[in-house]
């Protein structure tokens, strides 16, 4: 489990804005202190120095994430045979 960051807002379409203190990948699950499900990576945008993370929530009221820290697991991806 790594540090993501600090949520910031929810927009109008309930999408979670998050300030990246590490950088993940897009597709990536998104949980709580916790260890509960939030959402899923699926933007990040911004300056390369201080990137932000758009994040498609799963959660019934996502606007009481607000301030909130949020974790990301890191997907376990299977290697190629080659």
């Amino acid at each position: 489990m790594q540090r993501l960051g600090r949520v910031l807002h929810v927009s109008p379409s309930r999408s979670i804005i998050i300030q990246i203190e590490n950088l993940p990948k897009i597709g990536e699950t998104v949980v709580d202190e916790n260890l509960k499900p939030i959402g899923k990576i699926f933007d990040i945008f911004g300056p390369v120095s201080s990137p932000y993370a758009a994040i498609k929530s799963i959660s019934q009221e996502p606007e009481k994430l607000a301030n909130k820290t949020l974790y990301v697991v890191p997907s376990k991806r299977r290697k190629e045979k080659t």
